[in-house]
């Protein structure tokens, strides 16, 4: 089959014409960001290929000696709105399945759903979560999420208060850097409460 432009989905270099994502942005800047332990954000519009950089990026960082990554989409939560328990719940799924797909980790799959994490409060489970697996892990773990302007309310909120109150374990404790990706900018999103009400700036998220 001939390779074609794409503008569907994740570039696939077998198929796809593409140029390779590292050459299209700062790689080295990121990479400074992440031995510094930095949780940042990624922010373009659609069809940019944000999902193929940071697939890229995973890859990259896999190839070498020092870190552990995954990529998670964790669009799917975006149905829950401000239902926490659904939505922490879906994140929780997607980033578990990402560490066995990506890396061959089970462990986190297994004390999901097999062990004690569904037995944790919702709104510390996804800290919990990833503290596990910071902690079984033989190198520092760095987690690429992908979507995550896509959810809303209470469930983003939780998301954001959950990545923060672990910021300070990082990385034996915690992953060593987060990076969050999307359409928008999180820290000027603005965030609807369940009763309407706003938060404005990124407060859940200035780190």
């Amino acid at each position: 089959m001939e390779k074609f432009f794409n503008t569907a989905g994740p570039i696939i270099s077998d198929d796809h014409y593409y140029i390779p994502s590292l050459e299209r942005l700062d790689w080295e800047e990121i990479r400074h960001l992440i031995a510094r332990k930095r949780y940042f954000l990624l922010h373009a519009p659609r069809q940019t290929g944000k999902t193929s950089a940071l697939l890229e990026m995973m890859e990259t960082l896999n190839q070498g000696d020092t870190y552990h990554a995954i990529y998670a989409n964790i669009e799917g939560a975006q149905a829950a709105r401000n239902n926490i328990e659904s939505g922490i719940d879906t994140v929780c799924s997607v980033v578990a399945h990402s560490a066995e797909t990506y890396l061959n980790e089970k462990r986190l799959v297994q004390w999901l759903f097999e062990g004690s994490g569904r037995q944790i409060d919702v709104a510390d489970r996804l800290n919990k979560l990833l503290s596990y697996w910071a902690k079984i892990s033989d190198k520092p773990v760095v987690l690429f999420l992908d979507e995550v302007d896509a959810l809303v309310g209470d469930t983003l909120i939780s998301l954001l208060r959950q990545i923060r109150s672990g910021y300070a374990q990082r990385p034996q404790m915690f992953p060593q850097s987060i990076v969050l990706c999307g359409v928008r900018d999180i820290k000027d999103y603005r965030i609807h409460q369940g009763n309407g009400d706003i938060i404005t700036g990124g407060s859940a998220f200035n780190i």
